[in-house]
């Protein structure tokens, strides 16, 4: 009976996760827990952050227990970004998870030696953080948004809810270096389907209601909201004024359509930053990023806020509708 019983105890520990075995080793108690920094360019609490944790634990690593995570939150000020950076590279930790293009400029400024993965960006190899998406080179890796080659979807889909869009008010940042080429990606699908686009620029929380103005005044149809830091931490007030100005409005994000706007369609971005914890494990086990592809997402979601189609006299059609993973009455 004691032999059977220590049999059955030796099977199931063969039964423990080989990521959670690895793990350990890598953060034996003789040595400290690895140090990964964290830095965002919003604030607490973040879906992405508890995604990221998620995925860390998936792989095998317990915060507090084999590896110590260094939170950064800029909430939502852009102008603390590299301070913060640099505090990470200063401690230092073993690798900086990063998320929007400022914050991967931040952290590319401050360490060009210890390794960086992005989780969300919209052109990599455009915006100089990586030579392709094969062969990053360098420090950095991670994922990308593919953002830019993803504006004409999202146009086809804004004149399924706005079937008489003519004139399409684009709401960007020029402080961030993916809004350029992304404004510039917009130019020929919007020319095949016959929009005209009228770019505003708007560089903090101040600038926004101004530039909602300017739009009702253009005669603009709808709106449509670049990726950025600064506007995600401001999507309720985007989504309030768009509505008040009876303007629909397409993101690129879901939890601008959660805040109250009519549509969004990309990458689910916590699902994102989950899968950039196991790069930061491939790393932490000794990987380089120059040997690590850029990875590309495969999943597109579109989000609809029915309650905002409502408000704005929309009819939304069953195809559209079909289309949505996620549909807010």
């Amino acid at each position: 009976m004691v032999l059977t019983v220590g049999i059955a105890l030796g099977a199931l520990a063969c039964l423990e996760p080989v990521a959670w075995t690895r793990a350990e080793a890598a953060a034996s108690p003789t040595t400290r827990p690895p140090r990964v920094g964290f830095l965002s360019a919003g604030s607490r609490p973040s879906a992405n952050a508890d995604a990221f944790r998620a995925g860390l634990a998936e792989a095998g690593w317990r915060e507090g227990q084999n590896v110590v995570i260094d939170w950064r939150f800029a909430d939502g000020r852009t102008e603390r970004i590299p301070e913060l950076a640099l505090e990470l590279a200063r401690l230092p930790v073993a690798v900086i998870v990063v998320g929007s293009t400022p914050v991967i400029q931040a952290a590319k400024n401050a360490t060009s030696t210890i390794p960086i993965v992005m989780a969300v960006v919209a052109d990599p190899v455009a915006s100089g953080f990586v030579s392709s998406l094969p062969h990053p080179g360098g420090n950095i890796t991670g994922l990308t948004l593919l953002s830019q080659e993803l504006s004409a979807k999202r146009m086809e889909i804004l004149t399924q809810a706005v079937p008489r869009l003519a004139r399409l008010a684009i709401l960007w940042n020029p402080t961030n270096p993916s809004h350029g080429p992304s404004l510039k990606e917009m130019e020929a699908p919007a020319r095949a389907l016959g929009i005209d686009l009228h770019a505003l620029e708007v560089r903090a929380r101040e600038g926004i209601a101004p530039a909602f103005r300017a739009m009702v005044k253009a005669g603009d149809s709808a709106v449509f909201v670049l990726d950025d830091a600064l506007f995600f931490e401001n999507r309720a007030l985007l989504a309030d004024l768009a509505l008040r100005q009876r303007l629909p409005s397409m993101f690129g994000i879901s939890g601008f359509v959660s805040a109250g706007g009519l549509l969004s369609y990309g990458a689910n971005q916590t699902e994102l930053y989950r899968r950039a914890a196991f790069t930061v494990d491939k790393i932490l086990k000794g990987a380089r990023p120059a040997d690590l592809p850029v990875e590309q997402p495969t999943k597109f979601e579109l989000s609809l806020n029915m309650k905002t189609a409502k408000a704005l006299g929309l009819t939304i059609s069953n195809s559209l509708l079909l289309q949505a993973e996620e549909v807010i009455q």
